[in-house]
């Protein structure tokens, strides 16, 4: 119960993070094709972490699930 609700509350700060990084480069004075470029260039970034991330979850999840058991 206590691992899903750490999933929400990172769910929650990733989705908050994005939100925010998206509206700072949207409301930042540029060009359209400079703010295009940034939002393009921040997305792939965002993604790469993103899917970093999830695989350690995922992993650390696996451990977990191992742990779990081996001790029943």
């Amino acid at each position: 119960m206590s691992e899903n609700r750490s999933g929400e509350i990172i769910s929650a700060f990733l989705l908050g993070g994005i939100i925010g990084a998206a509206l700072g480069i949207l409301f930042a004075p540029a060009s359209g094709k400079q703010t295009r470029t940034r939002v393009n260039d921040w997305l792939e970034d965002a993604t790469e972490k993103t899917k970093e991330k999830l695989e350690n979850l995922e992993d650390e999840i696996k451990k977990r699930k191992e742990q779990l058991l081996k001790h029943n």
